[in-house]
């Protein structure tokens, strides 16, 4: 679906917002001649920043968690919370990184 991108993505990650469907945006109208075109980042460009953004999420919770464990921090809400947003980046990545595995299953099974 080339024409539809999701806004601020990572936005969600870092502030722990909650966004509606109003987040998915229709950038221009998909034109006849508009398939193989590419805007903006490249797949590759975005996946590798998707995977950047989970591993920093990842070690802000092993810092915070360590942090707790050795007495620098007595805060056991932010700690939590941000073990659970690194929980939850972490299994959108891997159900994302199923859902590649899968096309890419279903595309070499294609006849040429």
């Amino acid at each position: 679906m080339a024409g539809f991108t999701v806004t601020n993505a990572n936005k969600f990650l870092d502030t722990g917002a909650i966004r509606d469907s109003k987040s998915l945006t229709i950038d221009q109208p998909l034109s006849p001649g508009s398939v193989g075109e590419t805007q903006g980042a490249s797949f590759a460009d975005t996946l590798k920043g998707a995977i950047e953004n989970v591993n920093q999420l990842q070690k802000a919770s092993d810092k915070a968690a360590q942090d707790l464990a050795t007495g620098r921090t007595d805060n056991v809400a932010d700690v939590m919370i941000a073990t659970e947003k690194a929980d939850i980046a972490l299994r959108v990545m891997v159900q994302v990184r199923n859902k590649i595995i899968d096309a890419y299953q279903e595309i070499m099974k294609m006849q040429v």
